[in-house]
Parts: C-alpha cells; sequence; structure tokens
C-alpha cells in the first residue's frame, strides 16, 4: 500500500472528505466546551486561593499526568479502539467540569485531584485526535486543515469567552461559573455522541512500549531536533497558558474584559489562521515559521514598558497575527514526518505518542522553571524576564526545525 493511500479515504488529493469534517467538528465542540470555562478556570482557582504558585501545581501535575496518559494509552489506540479513547477523553472532560461543580469555591483544596483528571481527560483525547487527524490528512491537505481548525479555534474564542465574560460579570457569587461550567459539561456530552460518526480505522502490529525511547537513542534520527523542537514549543505553551489570562484579569478586575480581550485577539487570530491556511505553501513553511517565532517573542518587550490593559493587548494582537505562522509549519512539518513511508506510518500511534511526549516534557520544563522562579520572587521585573526567557523558545523551534522545513517535498521526505 502506497504512503499516498494511508488516509481515511480522501477522494482527491487536496480535497476534504466527510470524516475530515465531521473531525473538525468533534475538535470544535471539544475546544467549545473548554474555551467557554477554561479560559476562566484560572481566575476561578485564583480568586479562591491568591496563589500562583498553586495554579503551577496544578499544570504541573496536569502535564505530569497527560505525558504518563498518552505513553499508556498508546496501547489501546491501536490494539483497541481510538474512538473510544476519543470518547473516554471527552467524557472525562465531563467529568472534571462537573468535579469542579460539587466541589465549588473549595476547588482550589483539591487542586491535586483536579489536575489528574485534567491531565487524564487531555491525554486520552489528544492522542486519539491527532492519529485520527493522521489518518484523515496527508502532506497535501495538512496545512489546509491546521489552518481552518485555527479558524474554527478563533471563531469560538470570538464568541464564547466574550459570552462566558458576560454571565460571570451579570451574576453574582459562584452562580455565573456553576453556570458557564454546566453548559461546557453538556457540550462535551454533545462532542461524545458526535464521535459516533467517525470510523475507526484499525491499526496494524502490536505497540511498541519503548519505540519512543529507542528512536531518541538512535544519533542518525530526524527525531531528535524535532523532539527538541517540540520541547521548545510546550516549554512556552505552558508558561503563556497560565499567566497571560490571569494578567489581565489581575490588571482588569473583571472576567468581561477578559472576555473582551479573547474576542479581539481570537477575530485578529481568525484572519491570520485563514489567510495562512490558504496561502501558506509547504516552500515557505522556513520563511513563514522563522517571521512567527521572531514576532511572537519580540512582542513580549511590550511588557517592560509596564504591564497593563493595553500592553497586554498589544502582547496579545501580535501574538494572534503572527502565531499561525509558527504553529502551521511545525506542525504539519512533524506529521509528514510520521508519514514519510509505509514503515513510519504503520508506526503513528507510536510516533504521534513521542511527538506528545515533546511537547509535554518543554510544559513539565516550564512550570517547574515557572515554579523555581516565583518562589524566589513575584518582582514585575523578575516575571517580565521570566516570560522573555521562555517565549523566546519558538525561536530555538526554528532553529532545530528549520532542516524538515525547507525540504522540497514534504510528502516524500
Amino acid at each position: 500500500m502506497p504512503t499516498r493511500e494511508l488516509g481515511a479515504g480522501r477522494a482527491k488529493a487536496g480535497r476534504f472528505d466527510r470524516q475530515t469534517r465531521f473531525l473538525l467538528v468533534v475538535n470544535g465542540l471539544f475546544i467549545t466546551a473548554n474555551a467557554l470555562s477554561g479560559t476562566f478556570l484560572g481566575v476561578y482557582i485564583w480568586k479562591a486561593s491568591q496563589n500562583y504558585l498553586l495554579l503551577g501545581w496544578y499544570t504541573l501535575l496536569s502535564h505530569v499526568v497527560m505525558a504518563t496518559t498518552f505513553w499508556v494509552a498508546g496501547n489501546v489506540v491501536k490494539e483497541g479502539n481510538k474512538m473510544l479513547v476519543l470518547r473516554l477523553g471527552i467524557g472525562a472532560s465531563a467529568v472534571f467540569y462537573g468535579t469542579v461543580l460539587l466541589l465549588g469555591s473549595s476547588a482550589f483544596r483539591f487542586i491535586w485531584l483536579l489536575g489528574i483528571i485534567n491531565g487524564l481527560a487531555v491525554g486520552l483525547f489528544w492522542l486519539a485526535y491527532n492519529v485520527v487527524y493522521f489518518e484523515a490528512t496527508d502532506a497535501t491537505t495538512r496545512d489546509r486543515y491546521n489552518g481552518l481548525a485555527g479558524v474554527v479555534g478563533s471563531l469560538v474564542g470570538i464568541v464564547v469567552p466574550w459570552c462566558s465574560g458576560f454571565l460571570l460579570s451579570h451574576m453574582a457569587g459562584d452562580r455565573g461559573y456553576r453556570t458557564i461550567f454546566m453548559i461546557s459539561l453538556g457540550i462535551f456530552l454533545g462532542g461524545v455522541l458526535f464521535s459516533f460518526l467517525l470510523r475507526d480505522r484499525k491499526t496494524e502490529g502490536h505497540y511498541e512500549w519503548a519505540m519512543p525511547f529507542r528512536t531518541l537513542r538512535s544519533s542518525s534520527t530526524p527525531w531528535r531536533p524535532v523532539f527538541g523542537a517540540l520541547a521548545a514549543q510546550g516549554l512556552r505553551e505552558s508558561v503563556f497558558g497560565v499567566m497571560i489570562g490571569l494578567l489581565v484579569y489581575i490588571h482588569t478586575g473583571s472576567e468581561l474584559k477578559l472576555g473582551n480581550y479573547v474576542l479581539i485577539t481570537s477575530a485578529v487570530s481568525f484572519a491570520s489562521f485563514f489567510a495562512a491556511g490558504r496561502w501558506l505553501k509547504p516552500r515557505w513553511r522556513s520563511g513563514g515559521m522563522l517571521v512567527g517565532s521572531v514576532v511572537i517573542t519580540a512582542v513580549i518587550l511590550a511588557f517592560f514598558f509596564g504591564v497593563d490593559y493595553t500592553t497586554l493587548l498589544i502582547f496579545g494582537i501580535g501574538v494572534a497575527l503572527f502565531y499561525p505562522l509558527y504553529l502551521i509549519p511545525i506542525t504539519s512539518s512533524v506529521f509528514d514526518l510520521i508519514g514519510q513511508d509505509e514503515e513510519s506510518a504503520r508506526r503513528r500511534v507510536e510516533f504521534v505518542v513521542l511527538r506528545e511526549l515533546g511537547l509535554n516534557v518543554g510544559r513539565v520544563a516550564g512550570m517547574i522553571i515557572f515554579l523555581i522562579t516565583l518562589s524566589i520572587s513575584k518582582a514585575p521585573m523578575v516575571i517580565n524576564c521570566l516570560l522573555l526567557a521562555v517565549g523566546s523558545s519558538p525561536i530555538v523551534s526554528w532553529m532545530l526545525m528549520r532542516a524538515r522545513l525547507t525540504c522540497n517535498n514534504p510528502a516524500k521526505v
């Protein structure tokens, strides 16, 4: 079977079939539910605890559990039913928000439990999703799919967090939070039902538990620099995922203004993902990723002139404009590497696990740096230097990925 045909039945090269569209819908439902409540979950915990470090420990535990889940669940995805894993991931997310609802304002006291459930839910969903994504796309459709997935995420970001912020600002006490957590729970359940429209394409062979580690031990494998690039990507994601939304809330004191912030940056991101997904060609990946990496690093310098809503908005708009140029090339190129030949594609589950382990190594490292730094000092200058140091990691990703990005034919390399 030629590698070109390993995807899930596309009618023509460059065209999406029904499975690809269904996958976009499932992804959209999952990120909608998370955007509705996840944007404000950190604020909810911080308001109850007033503790940056508590959020850091929650995030660190989530990433450790997520990495473990990727590795262990890889066996079920390859030898069992990946759609079951996908549904379990969505269902576990519903359990997570159900648990937050039950715990109420004392949720921060059970941060270890929330971290475990969240890490399990996210690990199960994204492992299965990424394997299905690989099967449903190929080198001719990945940039476009990633662009459309970004567009969907941006549209969700335009509408959903603003609606959450509006509800939170007009409902007294915890009523608003309980409302959005309940709506998220319902959307997750809807995602489980819709996932039954996705087809489970069987994988061949047995799960090789040690293959991700064996691959990295080989000095000639292209996965070594790719693993480092993914770790650098995860390093930035973890710290900025905790800090930016929380900083907006702290400097405005308003969930509605946080919703407005996400609305504005998502509107910009929508246009940027649409343009990048439509016009960014494989031969332009290296230049595009370099420009994106440099700009999303440079905009962090705005914080050194004072952190307020204006500088946060400058940062958010700058990242929204140029982040697709960074994200689309690295994502598409890594999955092209997985599909480089028939043998590699047969081991797609193990390589997806390897990819996710790389991201989570970076995320764990980022949270450890975050916890150590804030344990020493919470001074604004220290936080700014932390954000700049960690936020420069996309340039490292580009340096490690540039050999892959300049390949003339990503479908064949």
